[in-house]
C-alpha cells in the first residue's frame, strides 16, 4: 500500500505539472518525501497519544522498531524539520531560485538519519523483527545520493564575491580572526569528545570511560544499538571532517569547506536531536536515561557540541571570502611563470 500511494502521488504530480513542468527533477523527489514526512509526523502523534486509529496496524506488523525513543524522534524530526526544508526547496524550485545551502543541510540530515537508523534496526534488539516494510526505507538511501550529486553541481551564490575582497581576506592572519580562533578551539574539543564517545561505543575498559558512561550517558549502552551506531558513524565519518576543518581555517582557499560544513551541520543537528532526545525520553528504559544528578552537565556538553557545528556552517555561509580561491593572485603567479 505504501508503494502504491507513493507511485500514485508521483503520477498526480506529473499530471498537474503538465502545463508548466518544473525543470528540476528534484521537485518530484521533494514532493514525495514531503508526503512521507507527514506520515512520520502522524506516527509520532499517534504513538504519543494525540491521535488514534491511523498507524496502529503498520506499527505492529510493519516497523515495530519505530516505537523506540530513537524511532519516535527521527519521525518527529522528519515530520517537522525535514518537512519545512522540503517546502522551502519546493518553493525555491517553483520560483527558480537557488536552494543549494538548504539542500546541503537536508542532505546531511537525511543521510545521517539513514546511516544510523538502518544498521541499528539490523544489529539492535529488533534485528529479529525486520520485515518486508523495511524495504520502504530503501528510497531514502539511494535517492538522497542522486539528489546530493545534483545539489553539489548547483552554482553557489556565495562565490559571487569581488576578487579584491578575497585577496584581502586571504591576507588576514589567524590572530586577526577571533571568531576563527574560537571555532578552532571548538573543533579541538569536538574532536576529543567525538573520539571519546566512539571509544565508549567500543566498550573501552578504562575507569574514565566506565564512570562517564554510567553517570552521564548510559543511553549508549541501550541494546537498541542506535546510540552505538551513531557514535561509530561520528568517529569514522565526522571526526575526519573536524580535523580537516582546522586546516581549512588556517589555510585559505579551501573551497570544499563551503559545502561540506553545511552538510555536516545538518548531520550533526539531526544526530544530536535524536541522541539528546532519546537520552531523556520516557520510551527509553529508566536505567539508560540520563541521571538527574548529571542532567545539566549532559545537556550543556551536547548542546555546545551541536551548536558549534551550526556556527561553523553559519560562518562559512555568511563570510565565505576566506575559503574561496584568489583568482587574481593565481593569474599573477601564472604570468610570472610565463
Amino acid at each position: 500500500m505504501g508503494v502504491l500511494v507513493l507511485l500514485s502521488l508521483l503520477v498526480v504530480l506529473f499530471f498537474f505539472a503538465q502545463g508548466n513542468p518544473p525543470k528540476d527533477p528534484l521537485f518530484y523527489v521533494f514532493a514525495i518525501f514531503s508526503f512521507t514526512s507527514v506520515i512520520d509526523l502522524i506516527i509520532c502523534m499517534e504513538e504519543d497519544g494525540y491521535i488514534s486509529g491511523f498507524m496502529a496496524f503498520y506499527m505492529k506488523e510493519g516497523e515495530p522498531y519505530l516505537r523506540t525513543a530513537h524511532g519516535m524522534l527521527i519521525c518527529l524530526w522528519d515530520g517537522t524539520v525535514h518537512y519545512l526544508l522540503y517546502l522551502t526547496m519546493l518553493g525555491a524550485i517553483a520560483r527558480q531560485k537557488n536552494y543549494k545551502t538548504v539542500g546541503l543541510f537536508w542532505l546531511g540530515s537525511l543521510i545521517m538519519s539513514m546511516l544510523v537508523f538502518l544498521p541499528g534496526n539490523v544489529v539492535g534488539k529488533y534485528g529479529t523483527e525486520v520485515r518486508p516494510a523495511f524495504i520502504l526505507n530503501v528510497p531514502y538511501l539511494f535517492l538522497p545520493v542522486w539528489a546530493g550529486m545534483r545539489i553539489f553541481r548547483e552554482k553557489n551564490v556565495l562565490t559571487k564575491i569581488p576578487a579584491e575582497q578575497i585577496t584581502l581576506a586571504h591576507k588576514e592572519g589567524i590572530f586577526q580572526r577571533p571568531v576563527d580562533i574560537a571555532l578552532i578551539l571548538y573543533l579541538l574539543g569536538a574532536i576529543t569528545f567525538t573520539l571519546f564517545r566512539g571509544l565508549l561505543a567500543l566498550d573501552c575498559p578504562s575507569d574514565s570511560c566506565f564512570t562517564y558512561i554510567y553517570q552521564y550517558e548510559p543511553y549508549i549502552r541501550d541494546p537498541v544499538a542506535y546510540p552505538k551506531v551513531l557514535m561509530l558513524v561520528n568517529m569514522f565519518y565526522l571526526l575526519p571532517f573536524l580535523c580537516v576543518s582546522i586546516y581549512a581555517l588556517l589555510v585559505p582557499g579551501c573551497t570544499w569547506m563551503l559545502s561540506w560544513a553545511v552538510v555536516c551541520a545538518g548531520a550533526m543537528a539531526q544526530a544530536q536531536f535524536a541522541h539528546i532526545g532519546s537520552s531523556i525520553y520516557h520510551r527509553t528504559p529508566y536505567t539508560y536515561r540520563v541521571p538527574r544528578e548529571t542532567w545539566w552537565e549532559f545537556m550543556i556538553m551536547n548542546v555546545l557540541y551541536t551548536l558549534g557545528m551550526q556556527l561553523l556552517a553559519y560562518r562559512c555561509v555568511q563570510n565565505p571570502a576566506y575559503f574561496l580561491r584568489d583568482t587574481k593572485q593565481t593569474v599573477e603567479e601564472g604570468k610570472k611563470q610565463d
